[in-house]
C-alpha cells in the first residue's frame, strides 16, 4: 500500500501514470459498487485531467472522491436529496485547493442527506455500506469518503464534520479521520448544515496520510513526541464489550495522565442548541416533503430549540473552550474513544444516534483539531479520538500513536 507521499513522489517522478491511478481508481469503484459508497463517477472528466497532467504537487495525480455536500464544478449538486437536483457553478475553495495541489477528483461520495445524520443510511440512492460487513451502517454524515477509502476506492477522500461526520464513519469502517480546527479548510460552497460548528476534513488510510494531505492543504505540521491525556468523564466509556476490549489494549502500549474533560451534558446540550437553530435557517424555504423522514424529524427538533437557548449556548461555548483550553496547559492532546459500539446493523439506525454522536460533539462546540484513528481489534473497527489544541498537535499525536500502535 503506497503512501499519498510515495503517490506523488512516483508521478512526480514520471514512474506513475495519472492515467492509471484514475483507471485502476474506477475498477476499485465498479468492484465497491454494492456499497453505495461512490454516488458518481466523473469518467471523462478524470480521465481529461489525467491525460493532461502536468506532474506537479504535493498530491499529483492522486484520486480523490469529494462528498456531495461539497460543490464540484460540473457535477451533480444533490447533498443526498431527492428535494435536490442541481449541477455545481464553481467549484469549492476546498477543491481548488486539490486541485492546486495535483490531486484528481474522480467523483462524488455518499452523504447522509444534507449531512444531518450520523448513521449514513439516509440518501436518495439508499444507504451506504461498510466495507467490513455490508448488513452494517457505515456512520455519517460523510458516509461514502469513509466506505470508499476502506473499500479501497481511492486513498483520499474530503468530508465534514459537524457533531462527527468525519470521526464516527472513520471509526466504524477502520480508517483515520482528521477534523482540524475550525476554518482550517474553507467552507465555501459547502452546503452548510451549523456554520458554528461546520468543519471540512479528510478520510485517508493513515495518520501520516491525513497530515500529508492536509499539509498540501494549507495546514502546518510539526512533530514532536505528544503528552498525553486519557479523559476520565464517565460518560465517554460506556462502551460496548468490543470497543471496551479494543480501547483497554490499546492504553496498554503507551503512557498517559488522566484529565477530565468539560462537562459532558453541558457540552452536549450546547452542540446542540448551536446546530439546531442554524439547520432550521439553512433549510427555511425548502420544501421538506421529499426530505427523508429521519432528517425531516430532526428538523422538527431544531425548530424546537428557543432563541434565548441559542444565544446561551454561543456564551456556553466560549467557556466550554476556555474550561479546554485549560485542560491543554498540561497535555497536548486527550484521548477517548470516538465512538461507544463497533458498526451497527443498517436495520438499526433509528436507535443507535446516541451511541454514535455521544463523544464527538465537543470538538466542534470548541473548534479544537480531532482525529480518529482506527484501533487493532478483533472483528470489526473501533476508534480511538484525539482531541488537540492544534492541529500541529492533533497530527503529532495522531501520527505518533499510529506508530506505536
Amino acid at each position: 500500500m503506497r503512501s499519498l507521499q510515495e503517490i506523488a513522489a512516483g508521478v512526480r517522478a514520471g514512474s506513475v501514470d495519472p492515467v492509471e491511478l484514475v483507471e485502476e481508481a474506477f475498477a476499485r469503484a465498479a468492484d465497491a459498487a454494492d456499497l453505495n459508497a461512490v454516488v458518481h463517477l466523473d469518467v471523462n472528466g478524470a480521465r481529461k485531467a489525467a491525460a493532461a497532467h502536468d506532474r506537479r504537487g504535493a498530491l499529483a495525480g492522486v484520486p480523490v472522491l469529494v462528498k456531495e455536500i461539497i460543490e464540484v464544478e460540473g457535477l451533480p449538486y444533490r447533498c443526498g436529496s431527492a428535494s435536490m437536483d442541481e449541477t455545481g457553478r464553481q467549484d469549492a475553495d476546498v477543491v481548488r485547493r486539490l486541485r492546486a495541489a495535483g490531486a484528481i477528483v474522480i467523483g462524488l461520495s455518499h452523504t447522509h442527506e444534507f449531512a444531518y445524520g450520523c448513521t449514513g443510511t439516509s440518501n436518495r440512492v439508499g444507504p451506504c455500506r461498510n466495507p467490513h460487513d455490508p448488513e452494517r451502517m457505515t456512520g455519517g454524515s460523510s458516509s461514502g469518503s469513509a466506505a470508499a477509502v476502506a473499500a479501497g476506492v481511492v486513498p483520499l477522500a474530503l468530508g465534514t464534520d459537524t457533531a462527527g461526520s468525519v470521526r464516527i464513519p472513520a471509526a466504524l469502517c477502520g480508517v483515520v479521520g482528521f477534523k482540524p480546527a475550525y476554518g482550517t479548510l474553507p467552507t465555501d460552497r459547502v452546503f452548510p448544515l451549523s456554520q458554528s460548528l461546520d468543519h471540512v476534513g479528510v478520510l485517508t488510510r493513515t495518520a501520516v496520510d491525513a497530515t500529508y494531505a492536509l499539509a498540501a492543504l494549507g495546514m502546518p505540521t510539526a512533530r514532536r513526541a505528544p503528552r498525553l491525556g486519557i479523559a476520565t468523564n464517565p460518560e465517554y466509556f460506556q462502551l460496548s464489550p468490543e470497543a471496551s476490549s479494543a480501547w483497554s489494549s490499546a492504553l496498554r502500549t503507551f503512557d498517559a495522565v488522566e484529565v477530565r474533560l468539560p462537562d459532558w451534558e453541558r457540552s452536549f446540550t450546547t452542540g446542540a442548541n448551536l446546530q439546531g437553530p442554524e439547520a432550521t435557517a439553512n433549510h427555511a424555504g425548502r420544501s421538506h416533503d421529499l426530505y427523508q423522514p429521519d432528517v425531516q424529524q430532526r428538523l422538527r427538533e431544531a425548530a424546537e430549540v428557543r432563541a434565548v437557548n441559542y444565544e446561551r449556548a454561543k456564551e456556553d461555548a466560549i467557556a466550554i473552550t476556555a474550561e479546554l483550553d485549560a485542560v491543554f496547559q498540561q497535555v497536548d492532546a486527550v484521548l477517548a474513544p470516538t465512538v461507544l459500539t463497533t458498526a451497527p446493523f443498517i436495520t438499526e439506525a433509528d436507535t443507535v444516534r446516541r451511541l454514535l454522536l455521544n463523544n464527538t460533539r465537543l470538538a466542534n462546540v470548541t473548534r479544537h483539531a480531532a482525529v480518529s484513528l482506527p484501533l487493532p481489534a478483533d472483528g470489526l473497527p473501533v476508534g480511538l479520538q484525539v482531541i488537540a489544541s492544534s492541529n500541529e498537535k492533533a497530527a503529532a499525536a495522531a501520527c505518533w500513536i499510529e506508530a506505536h500502535l
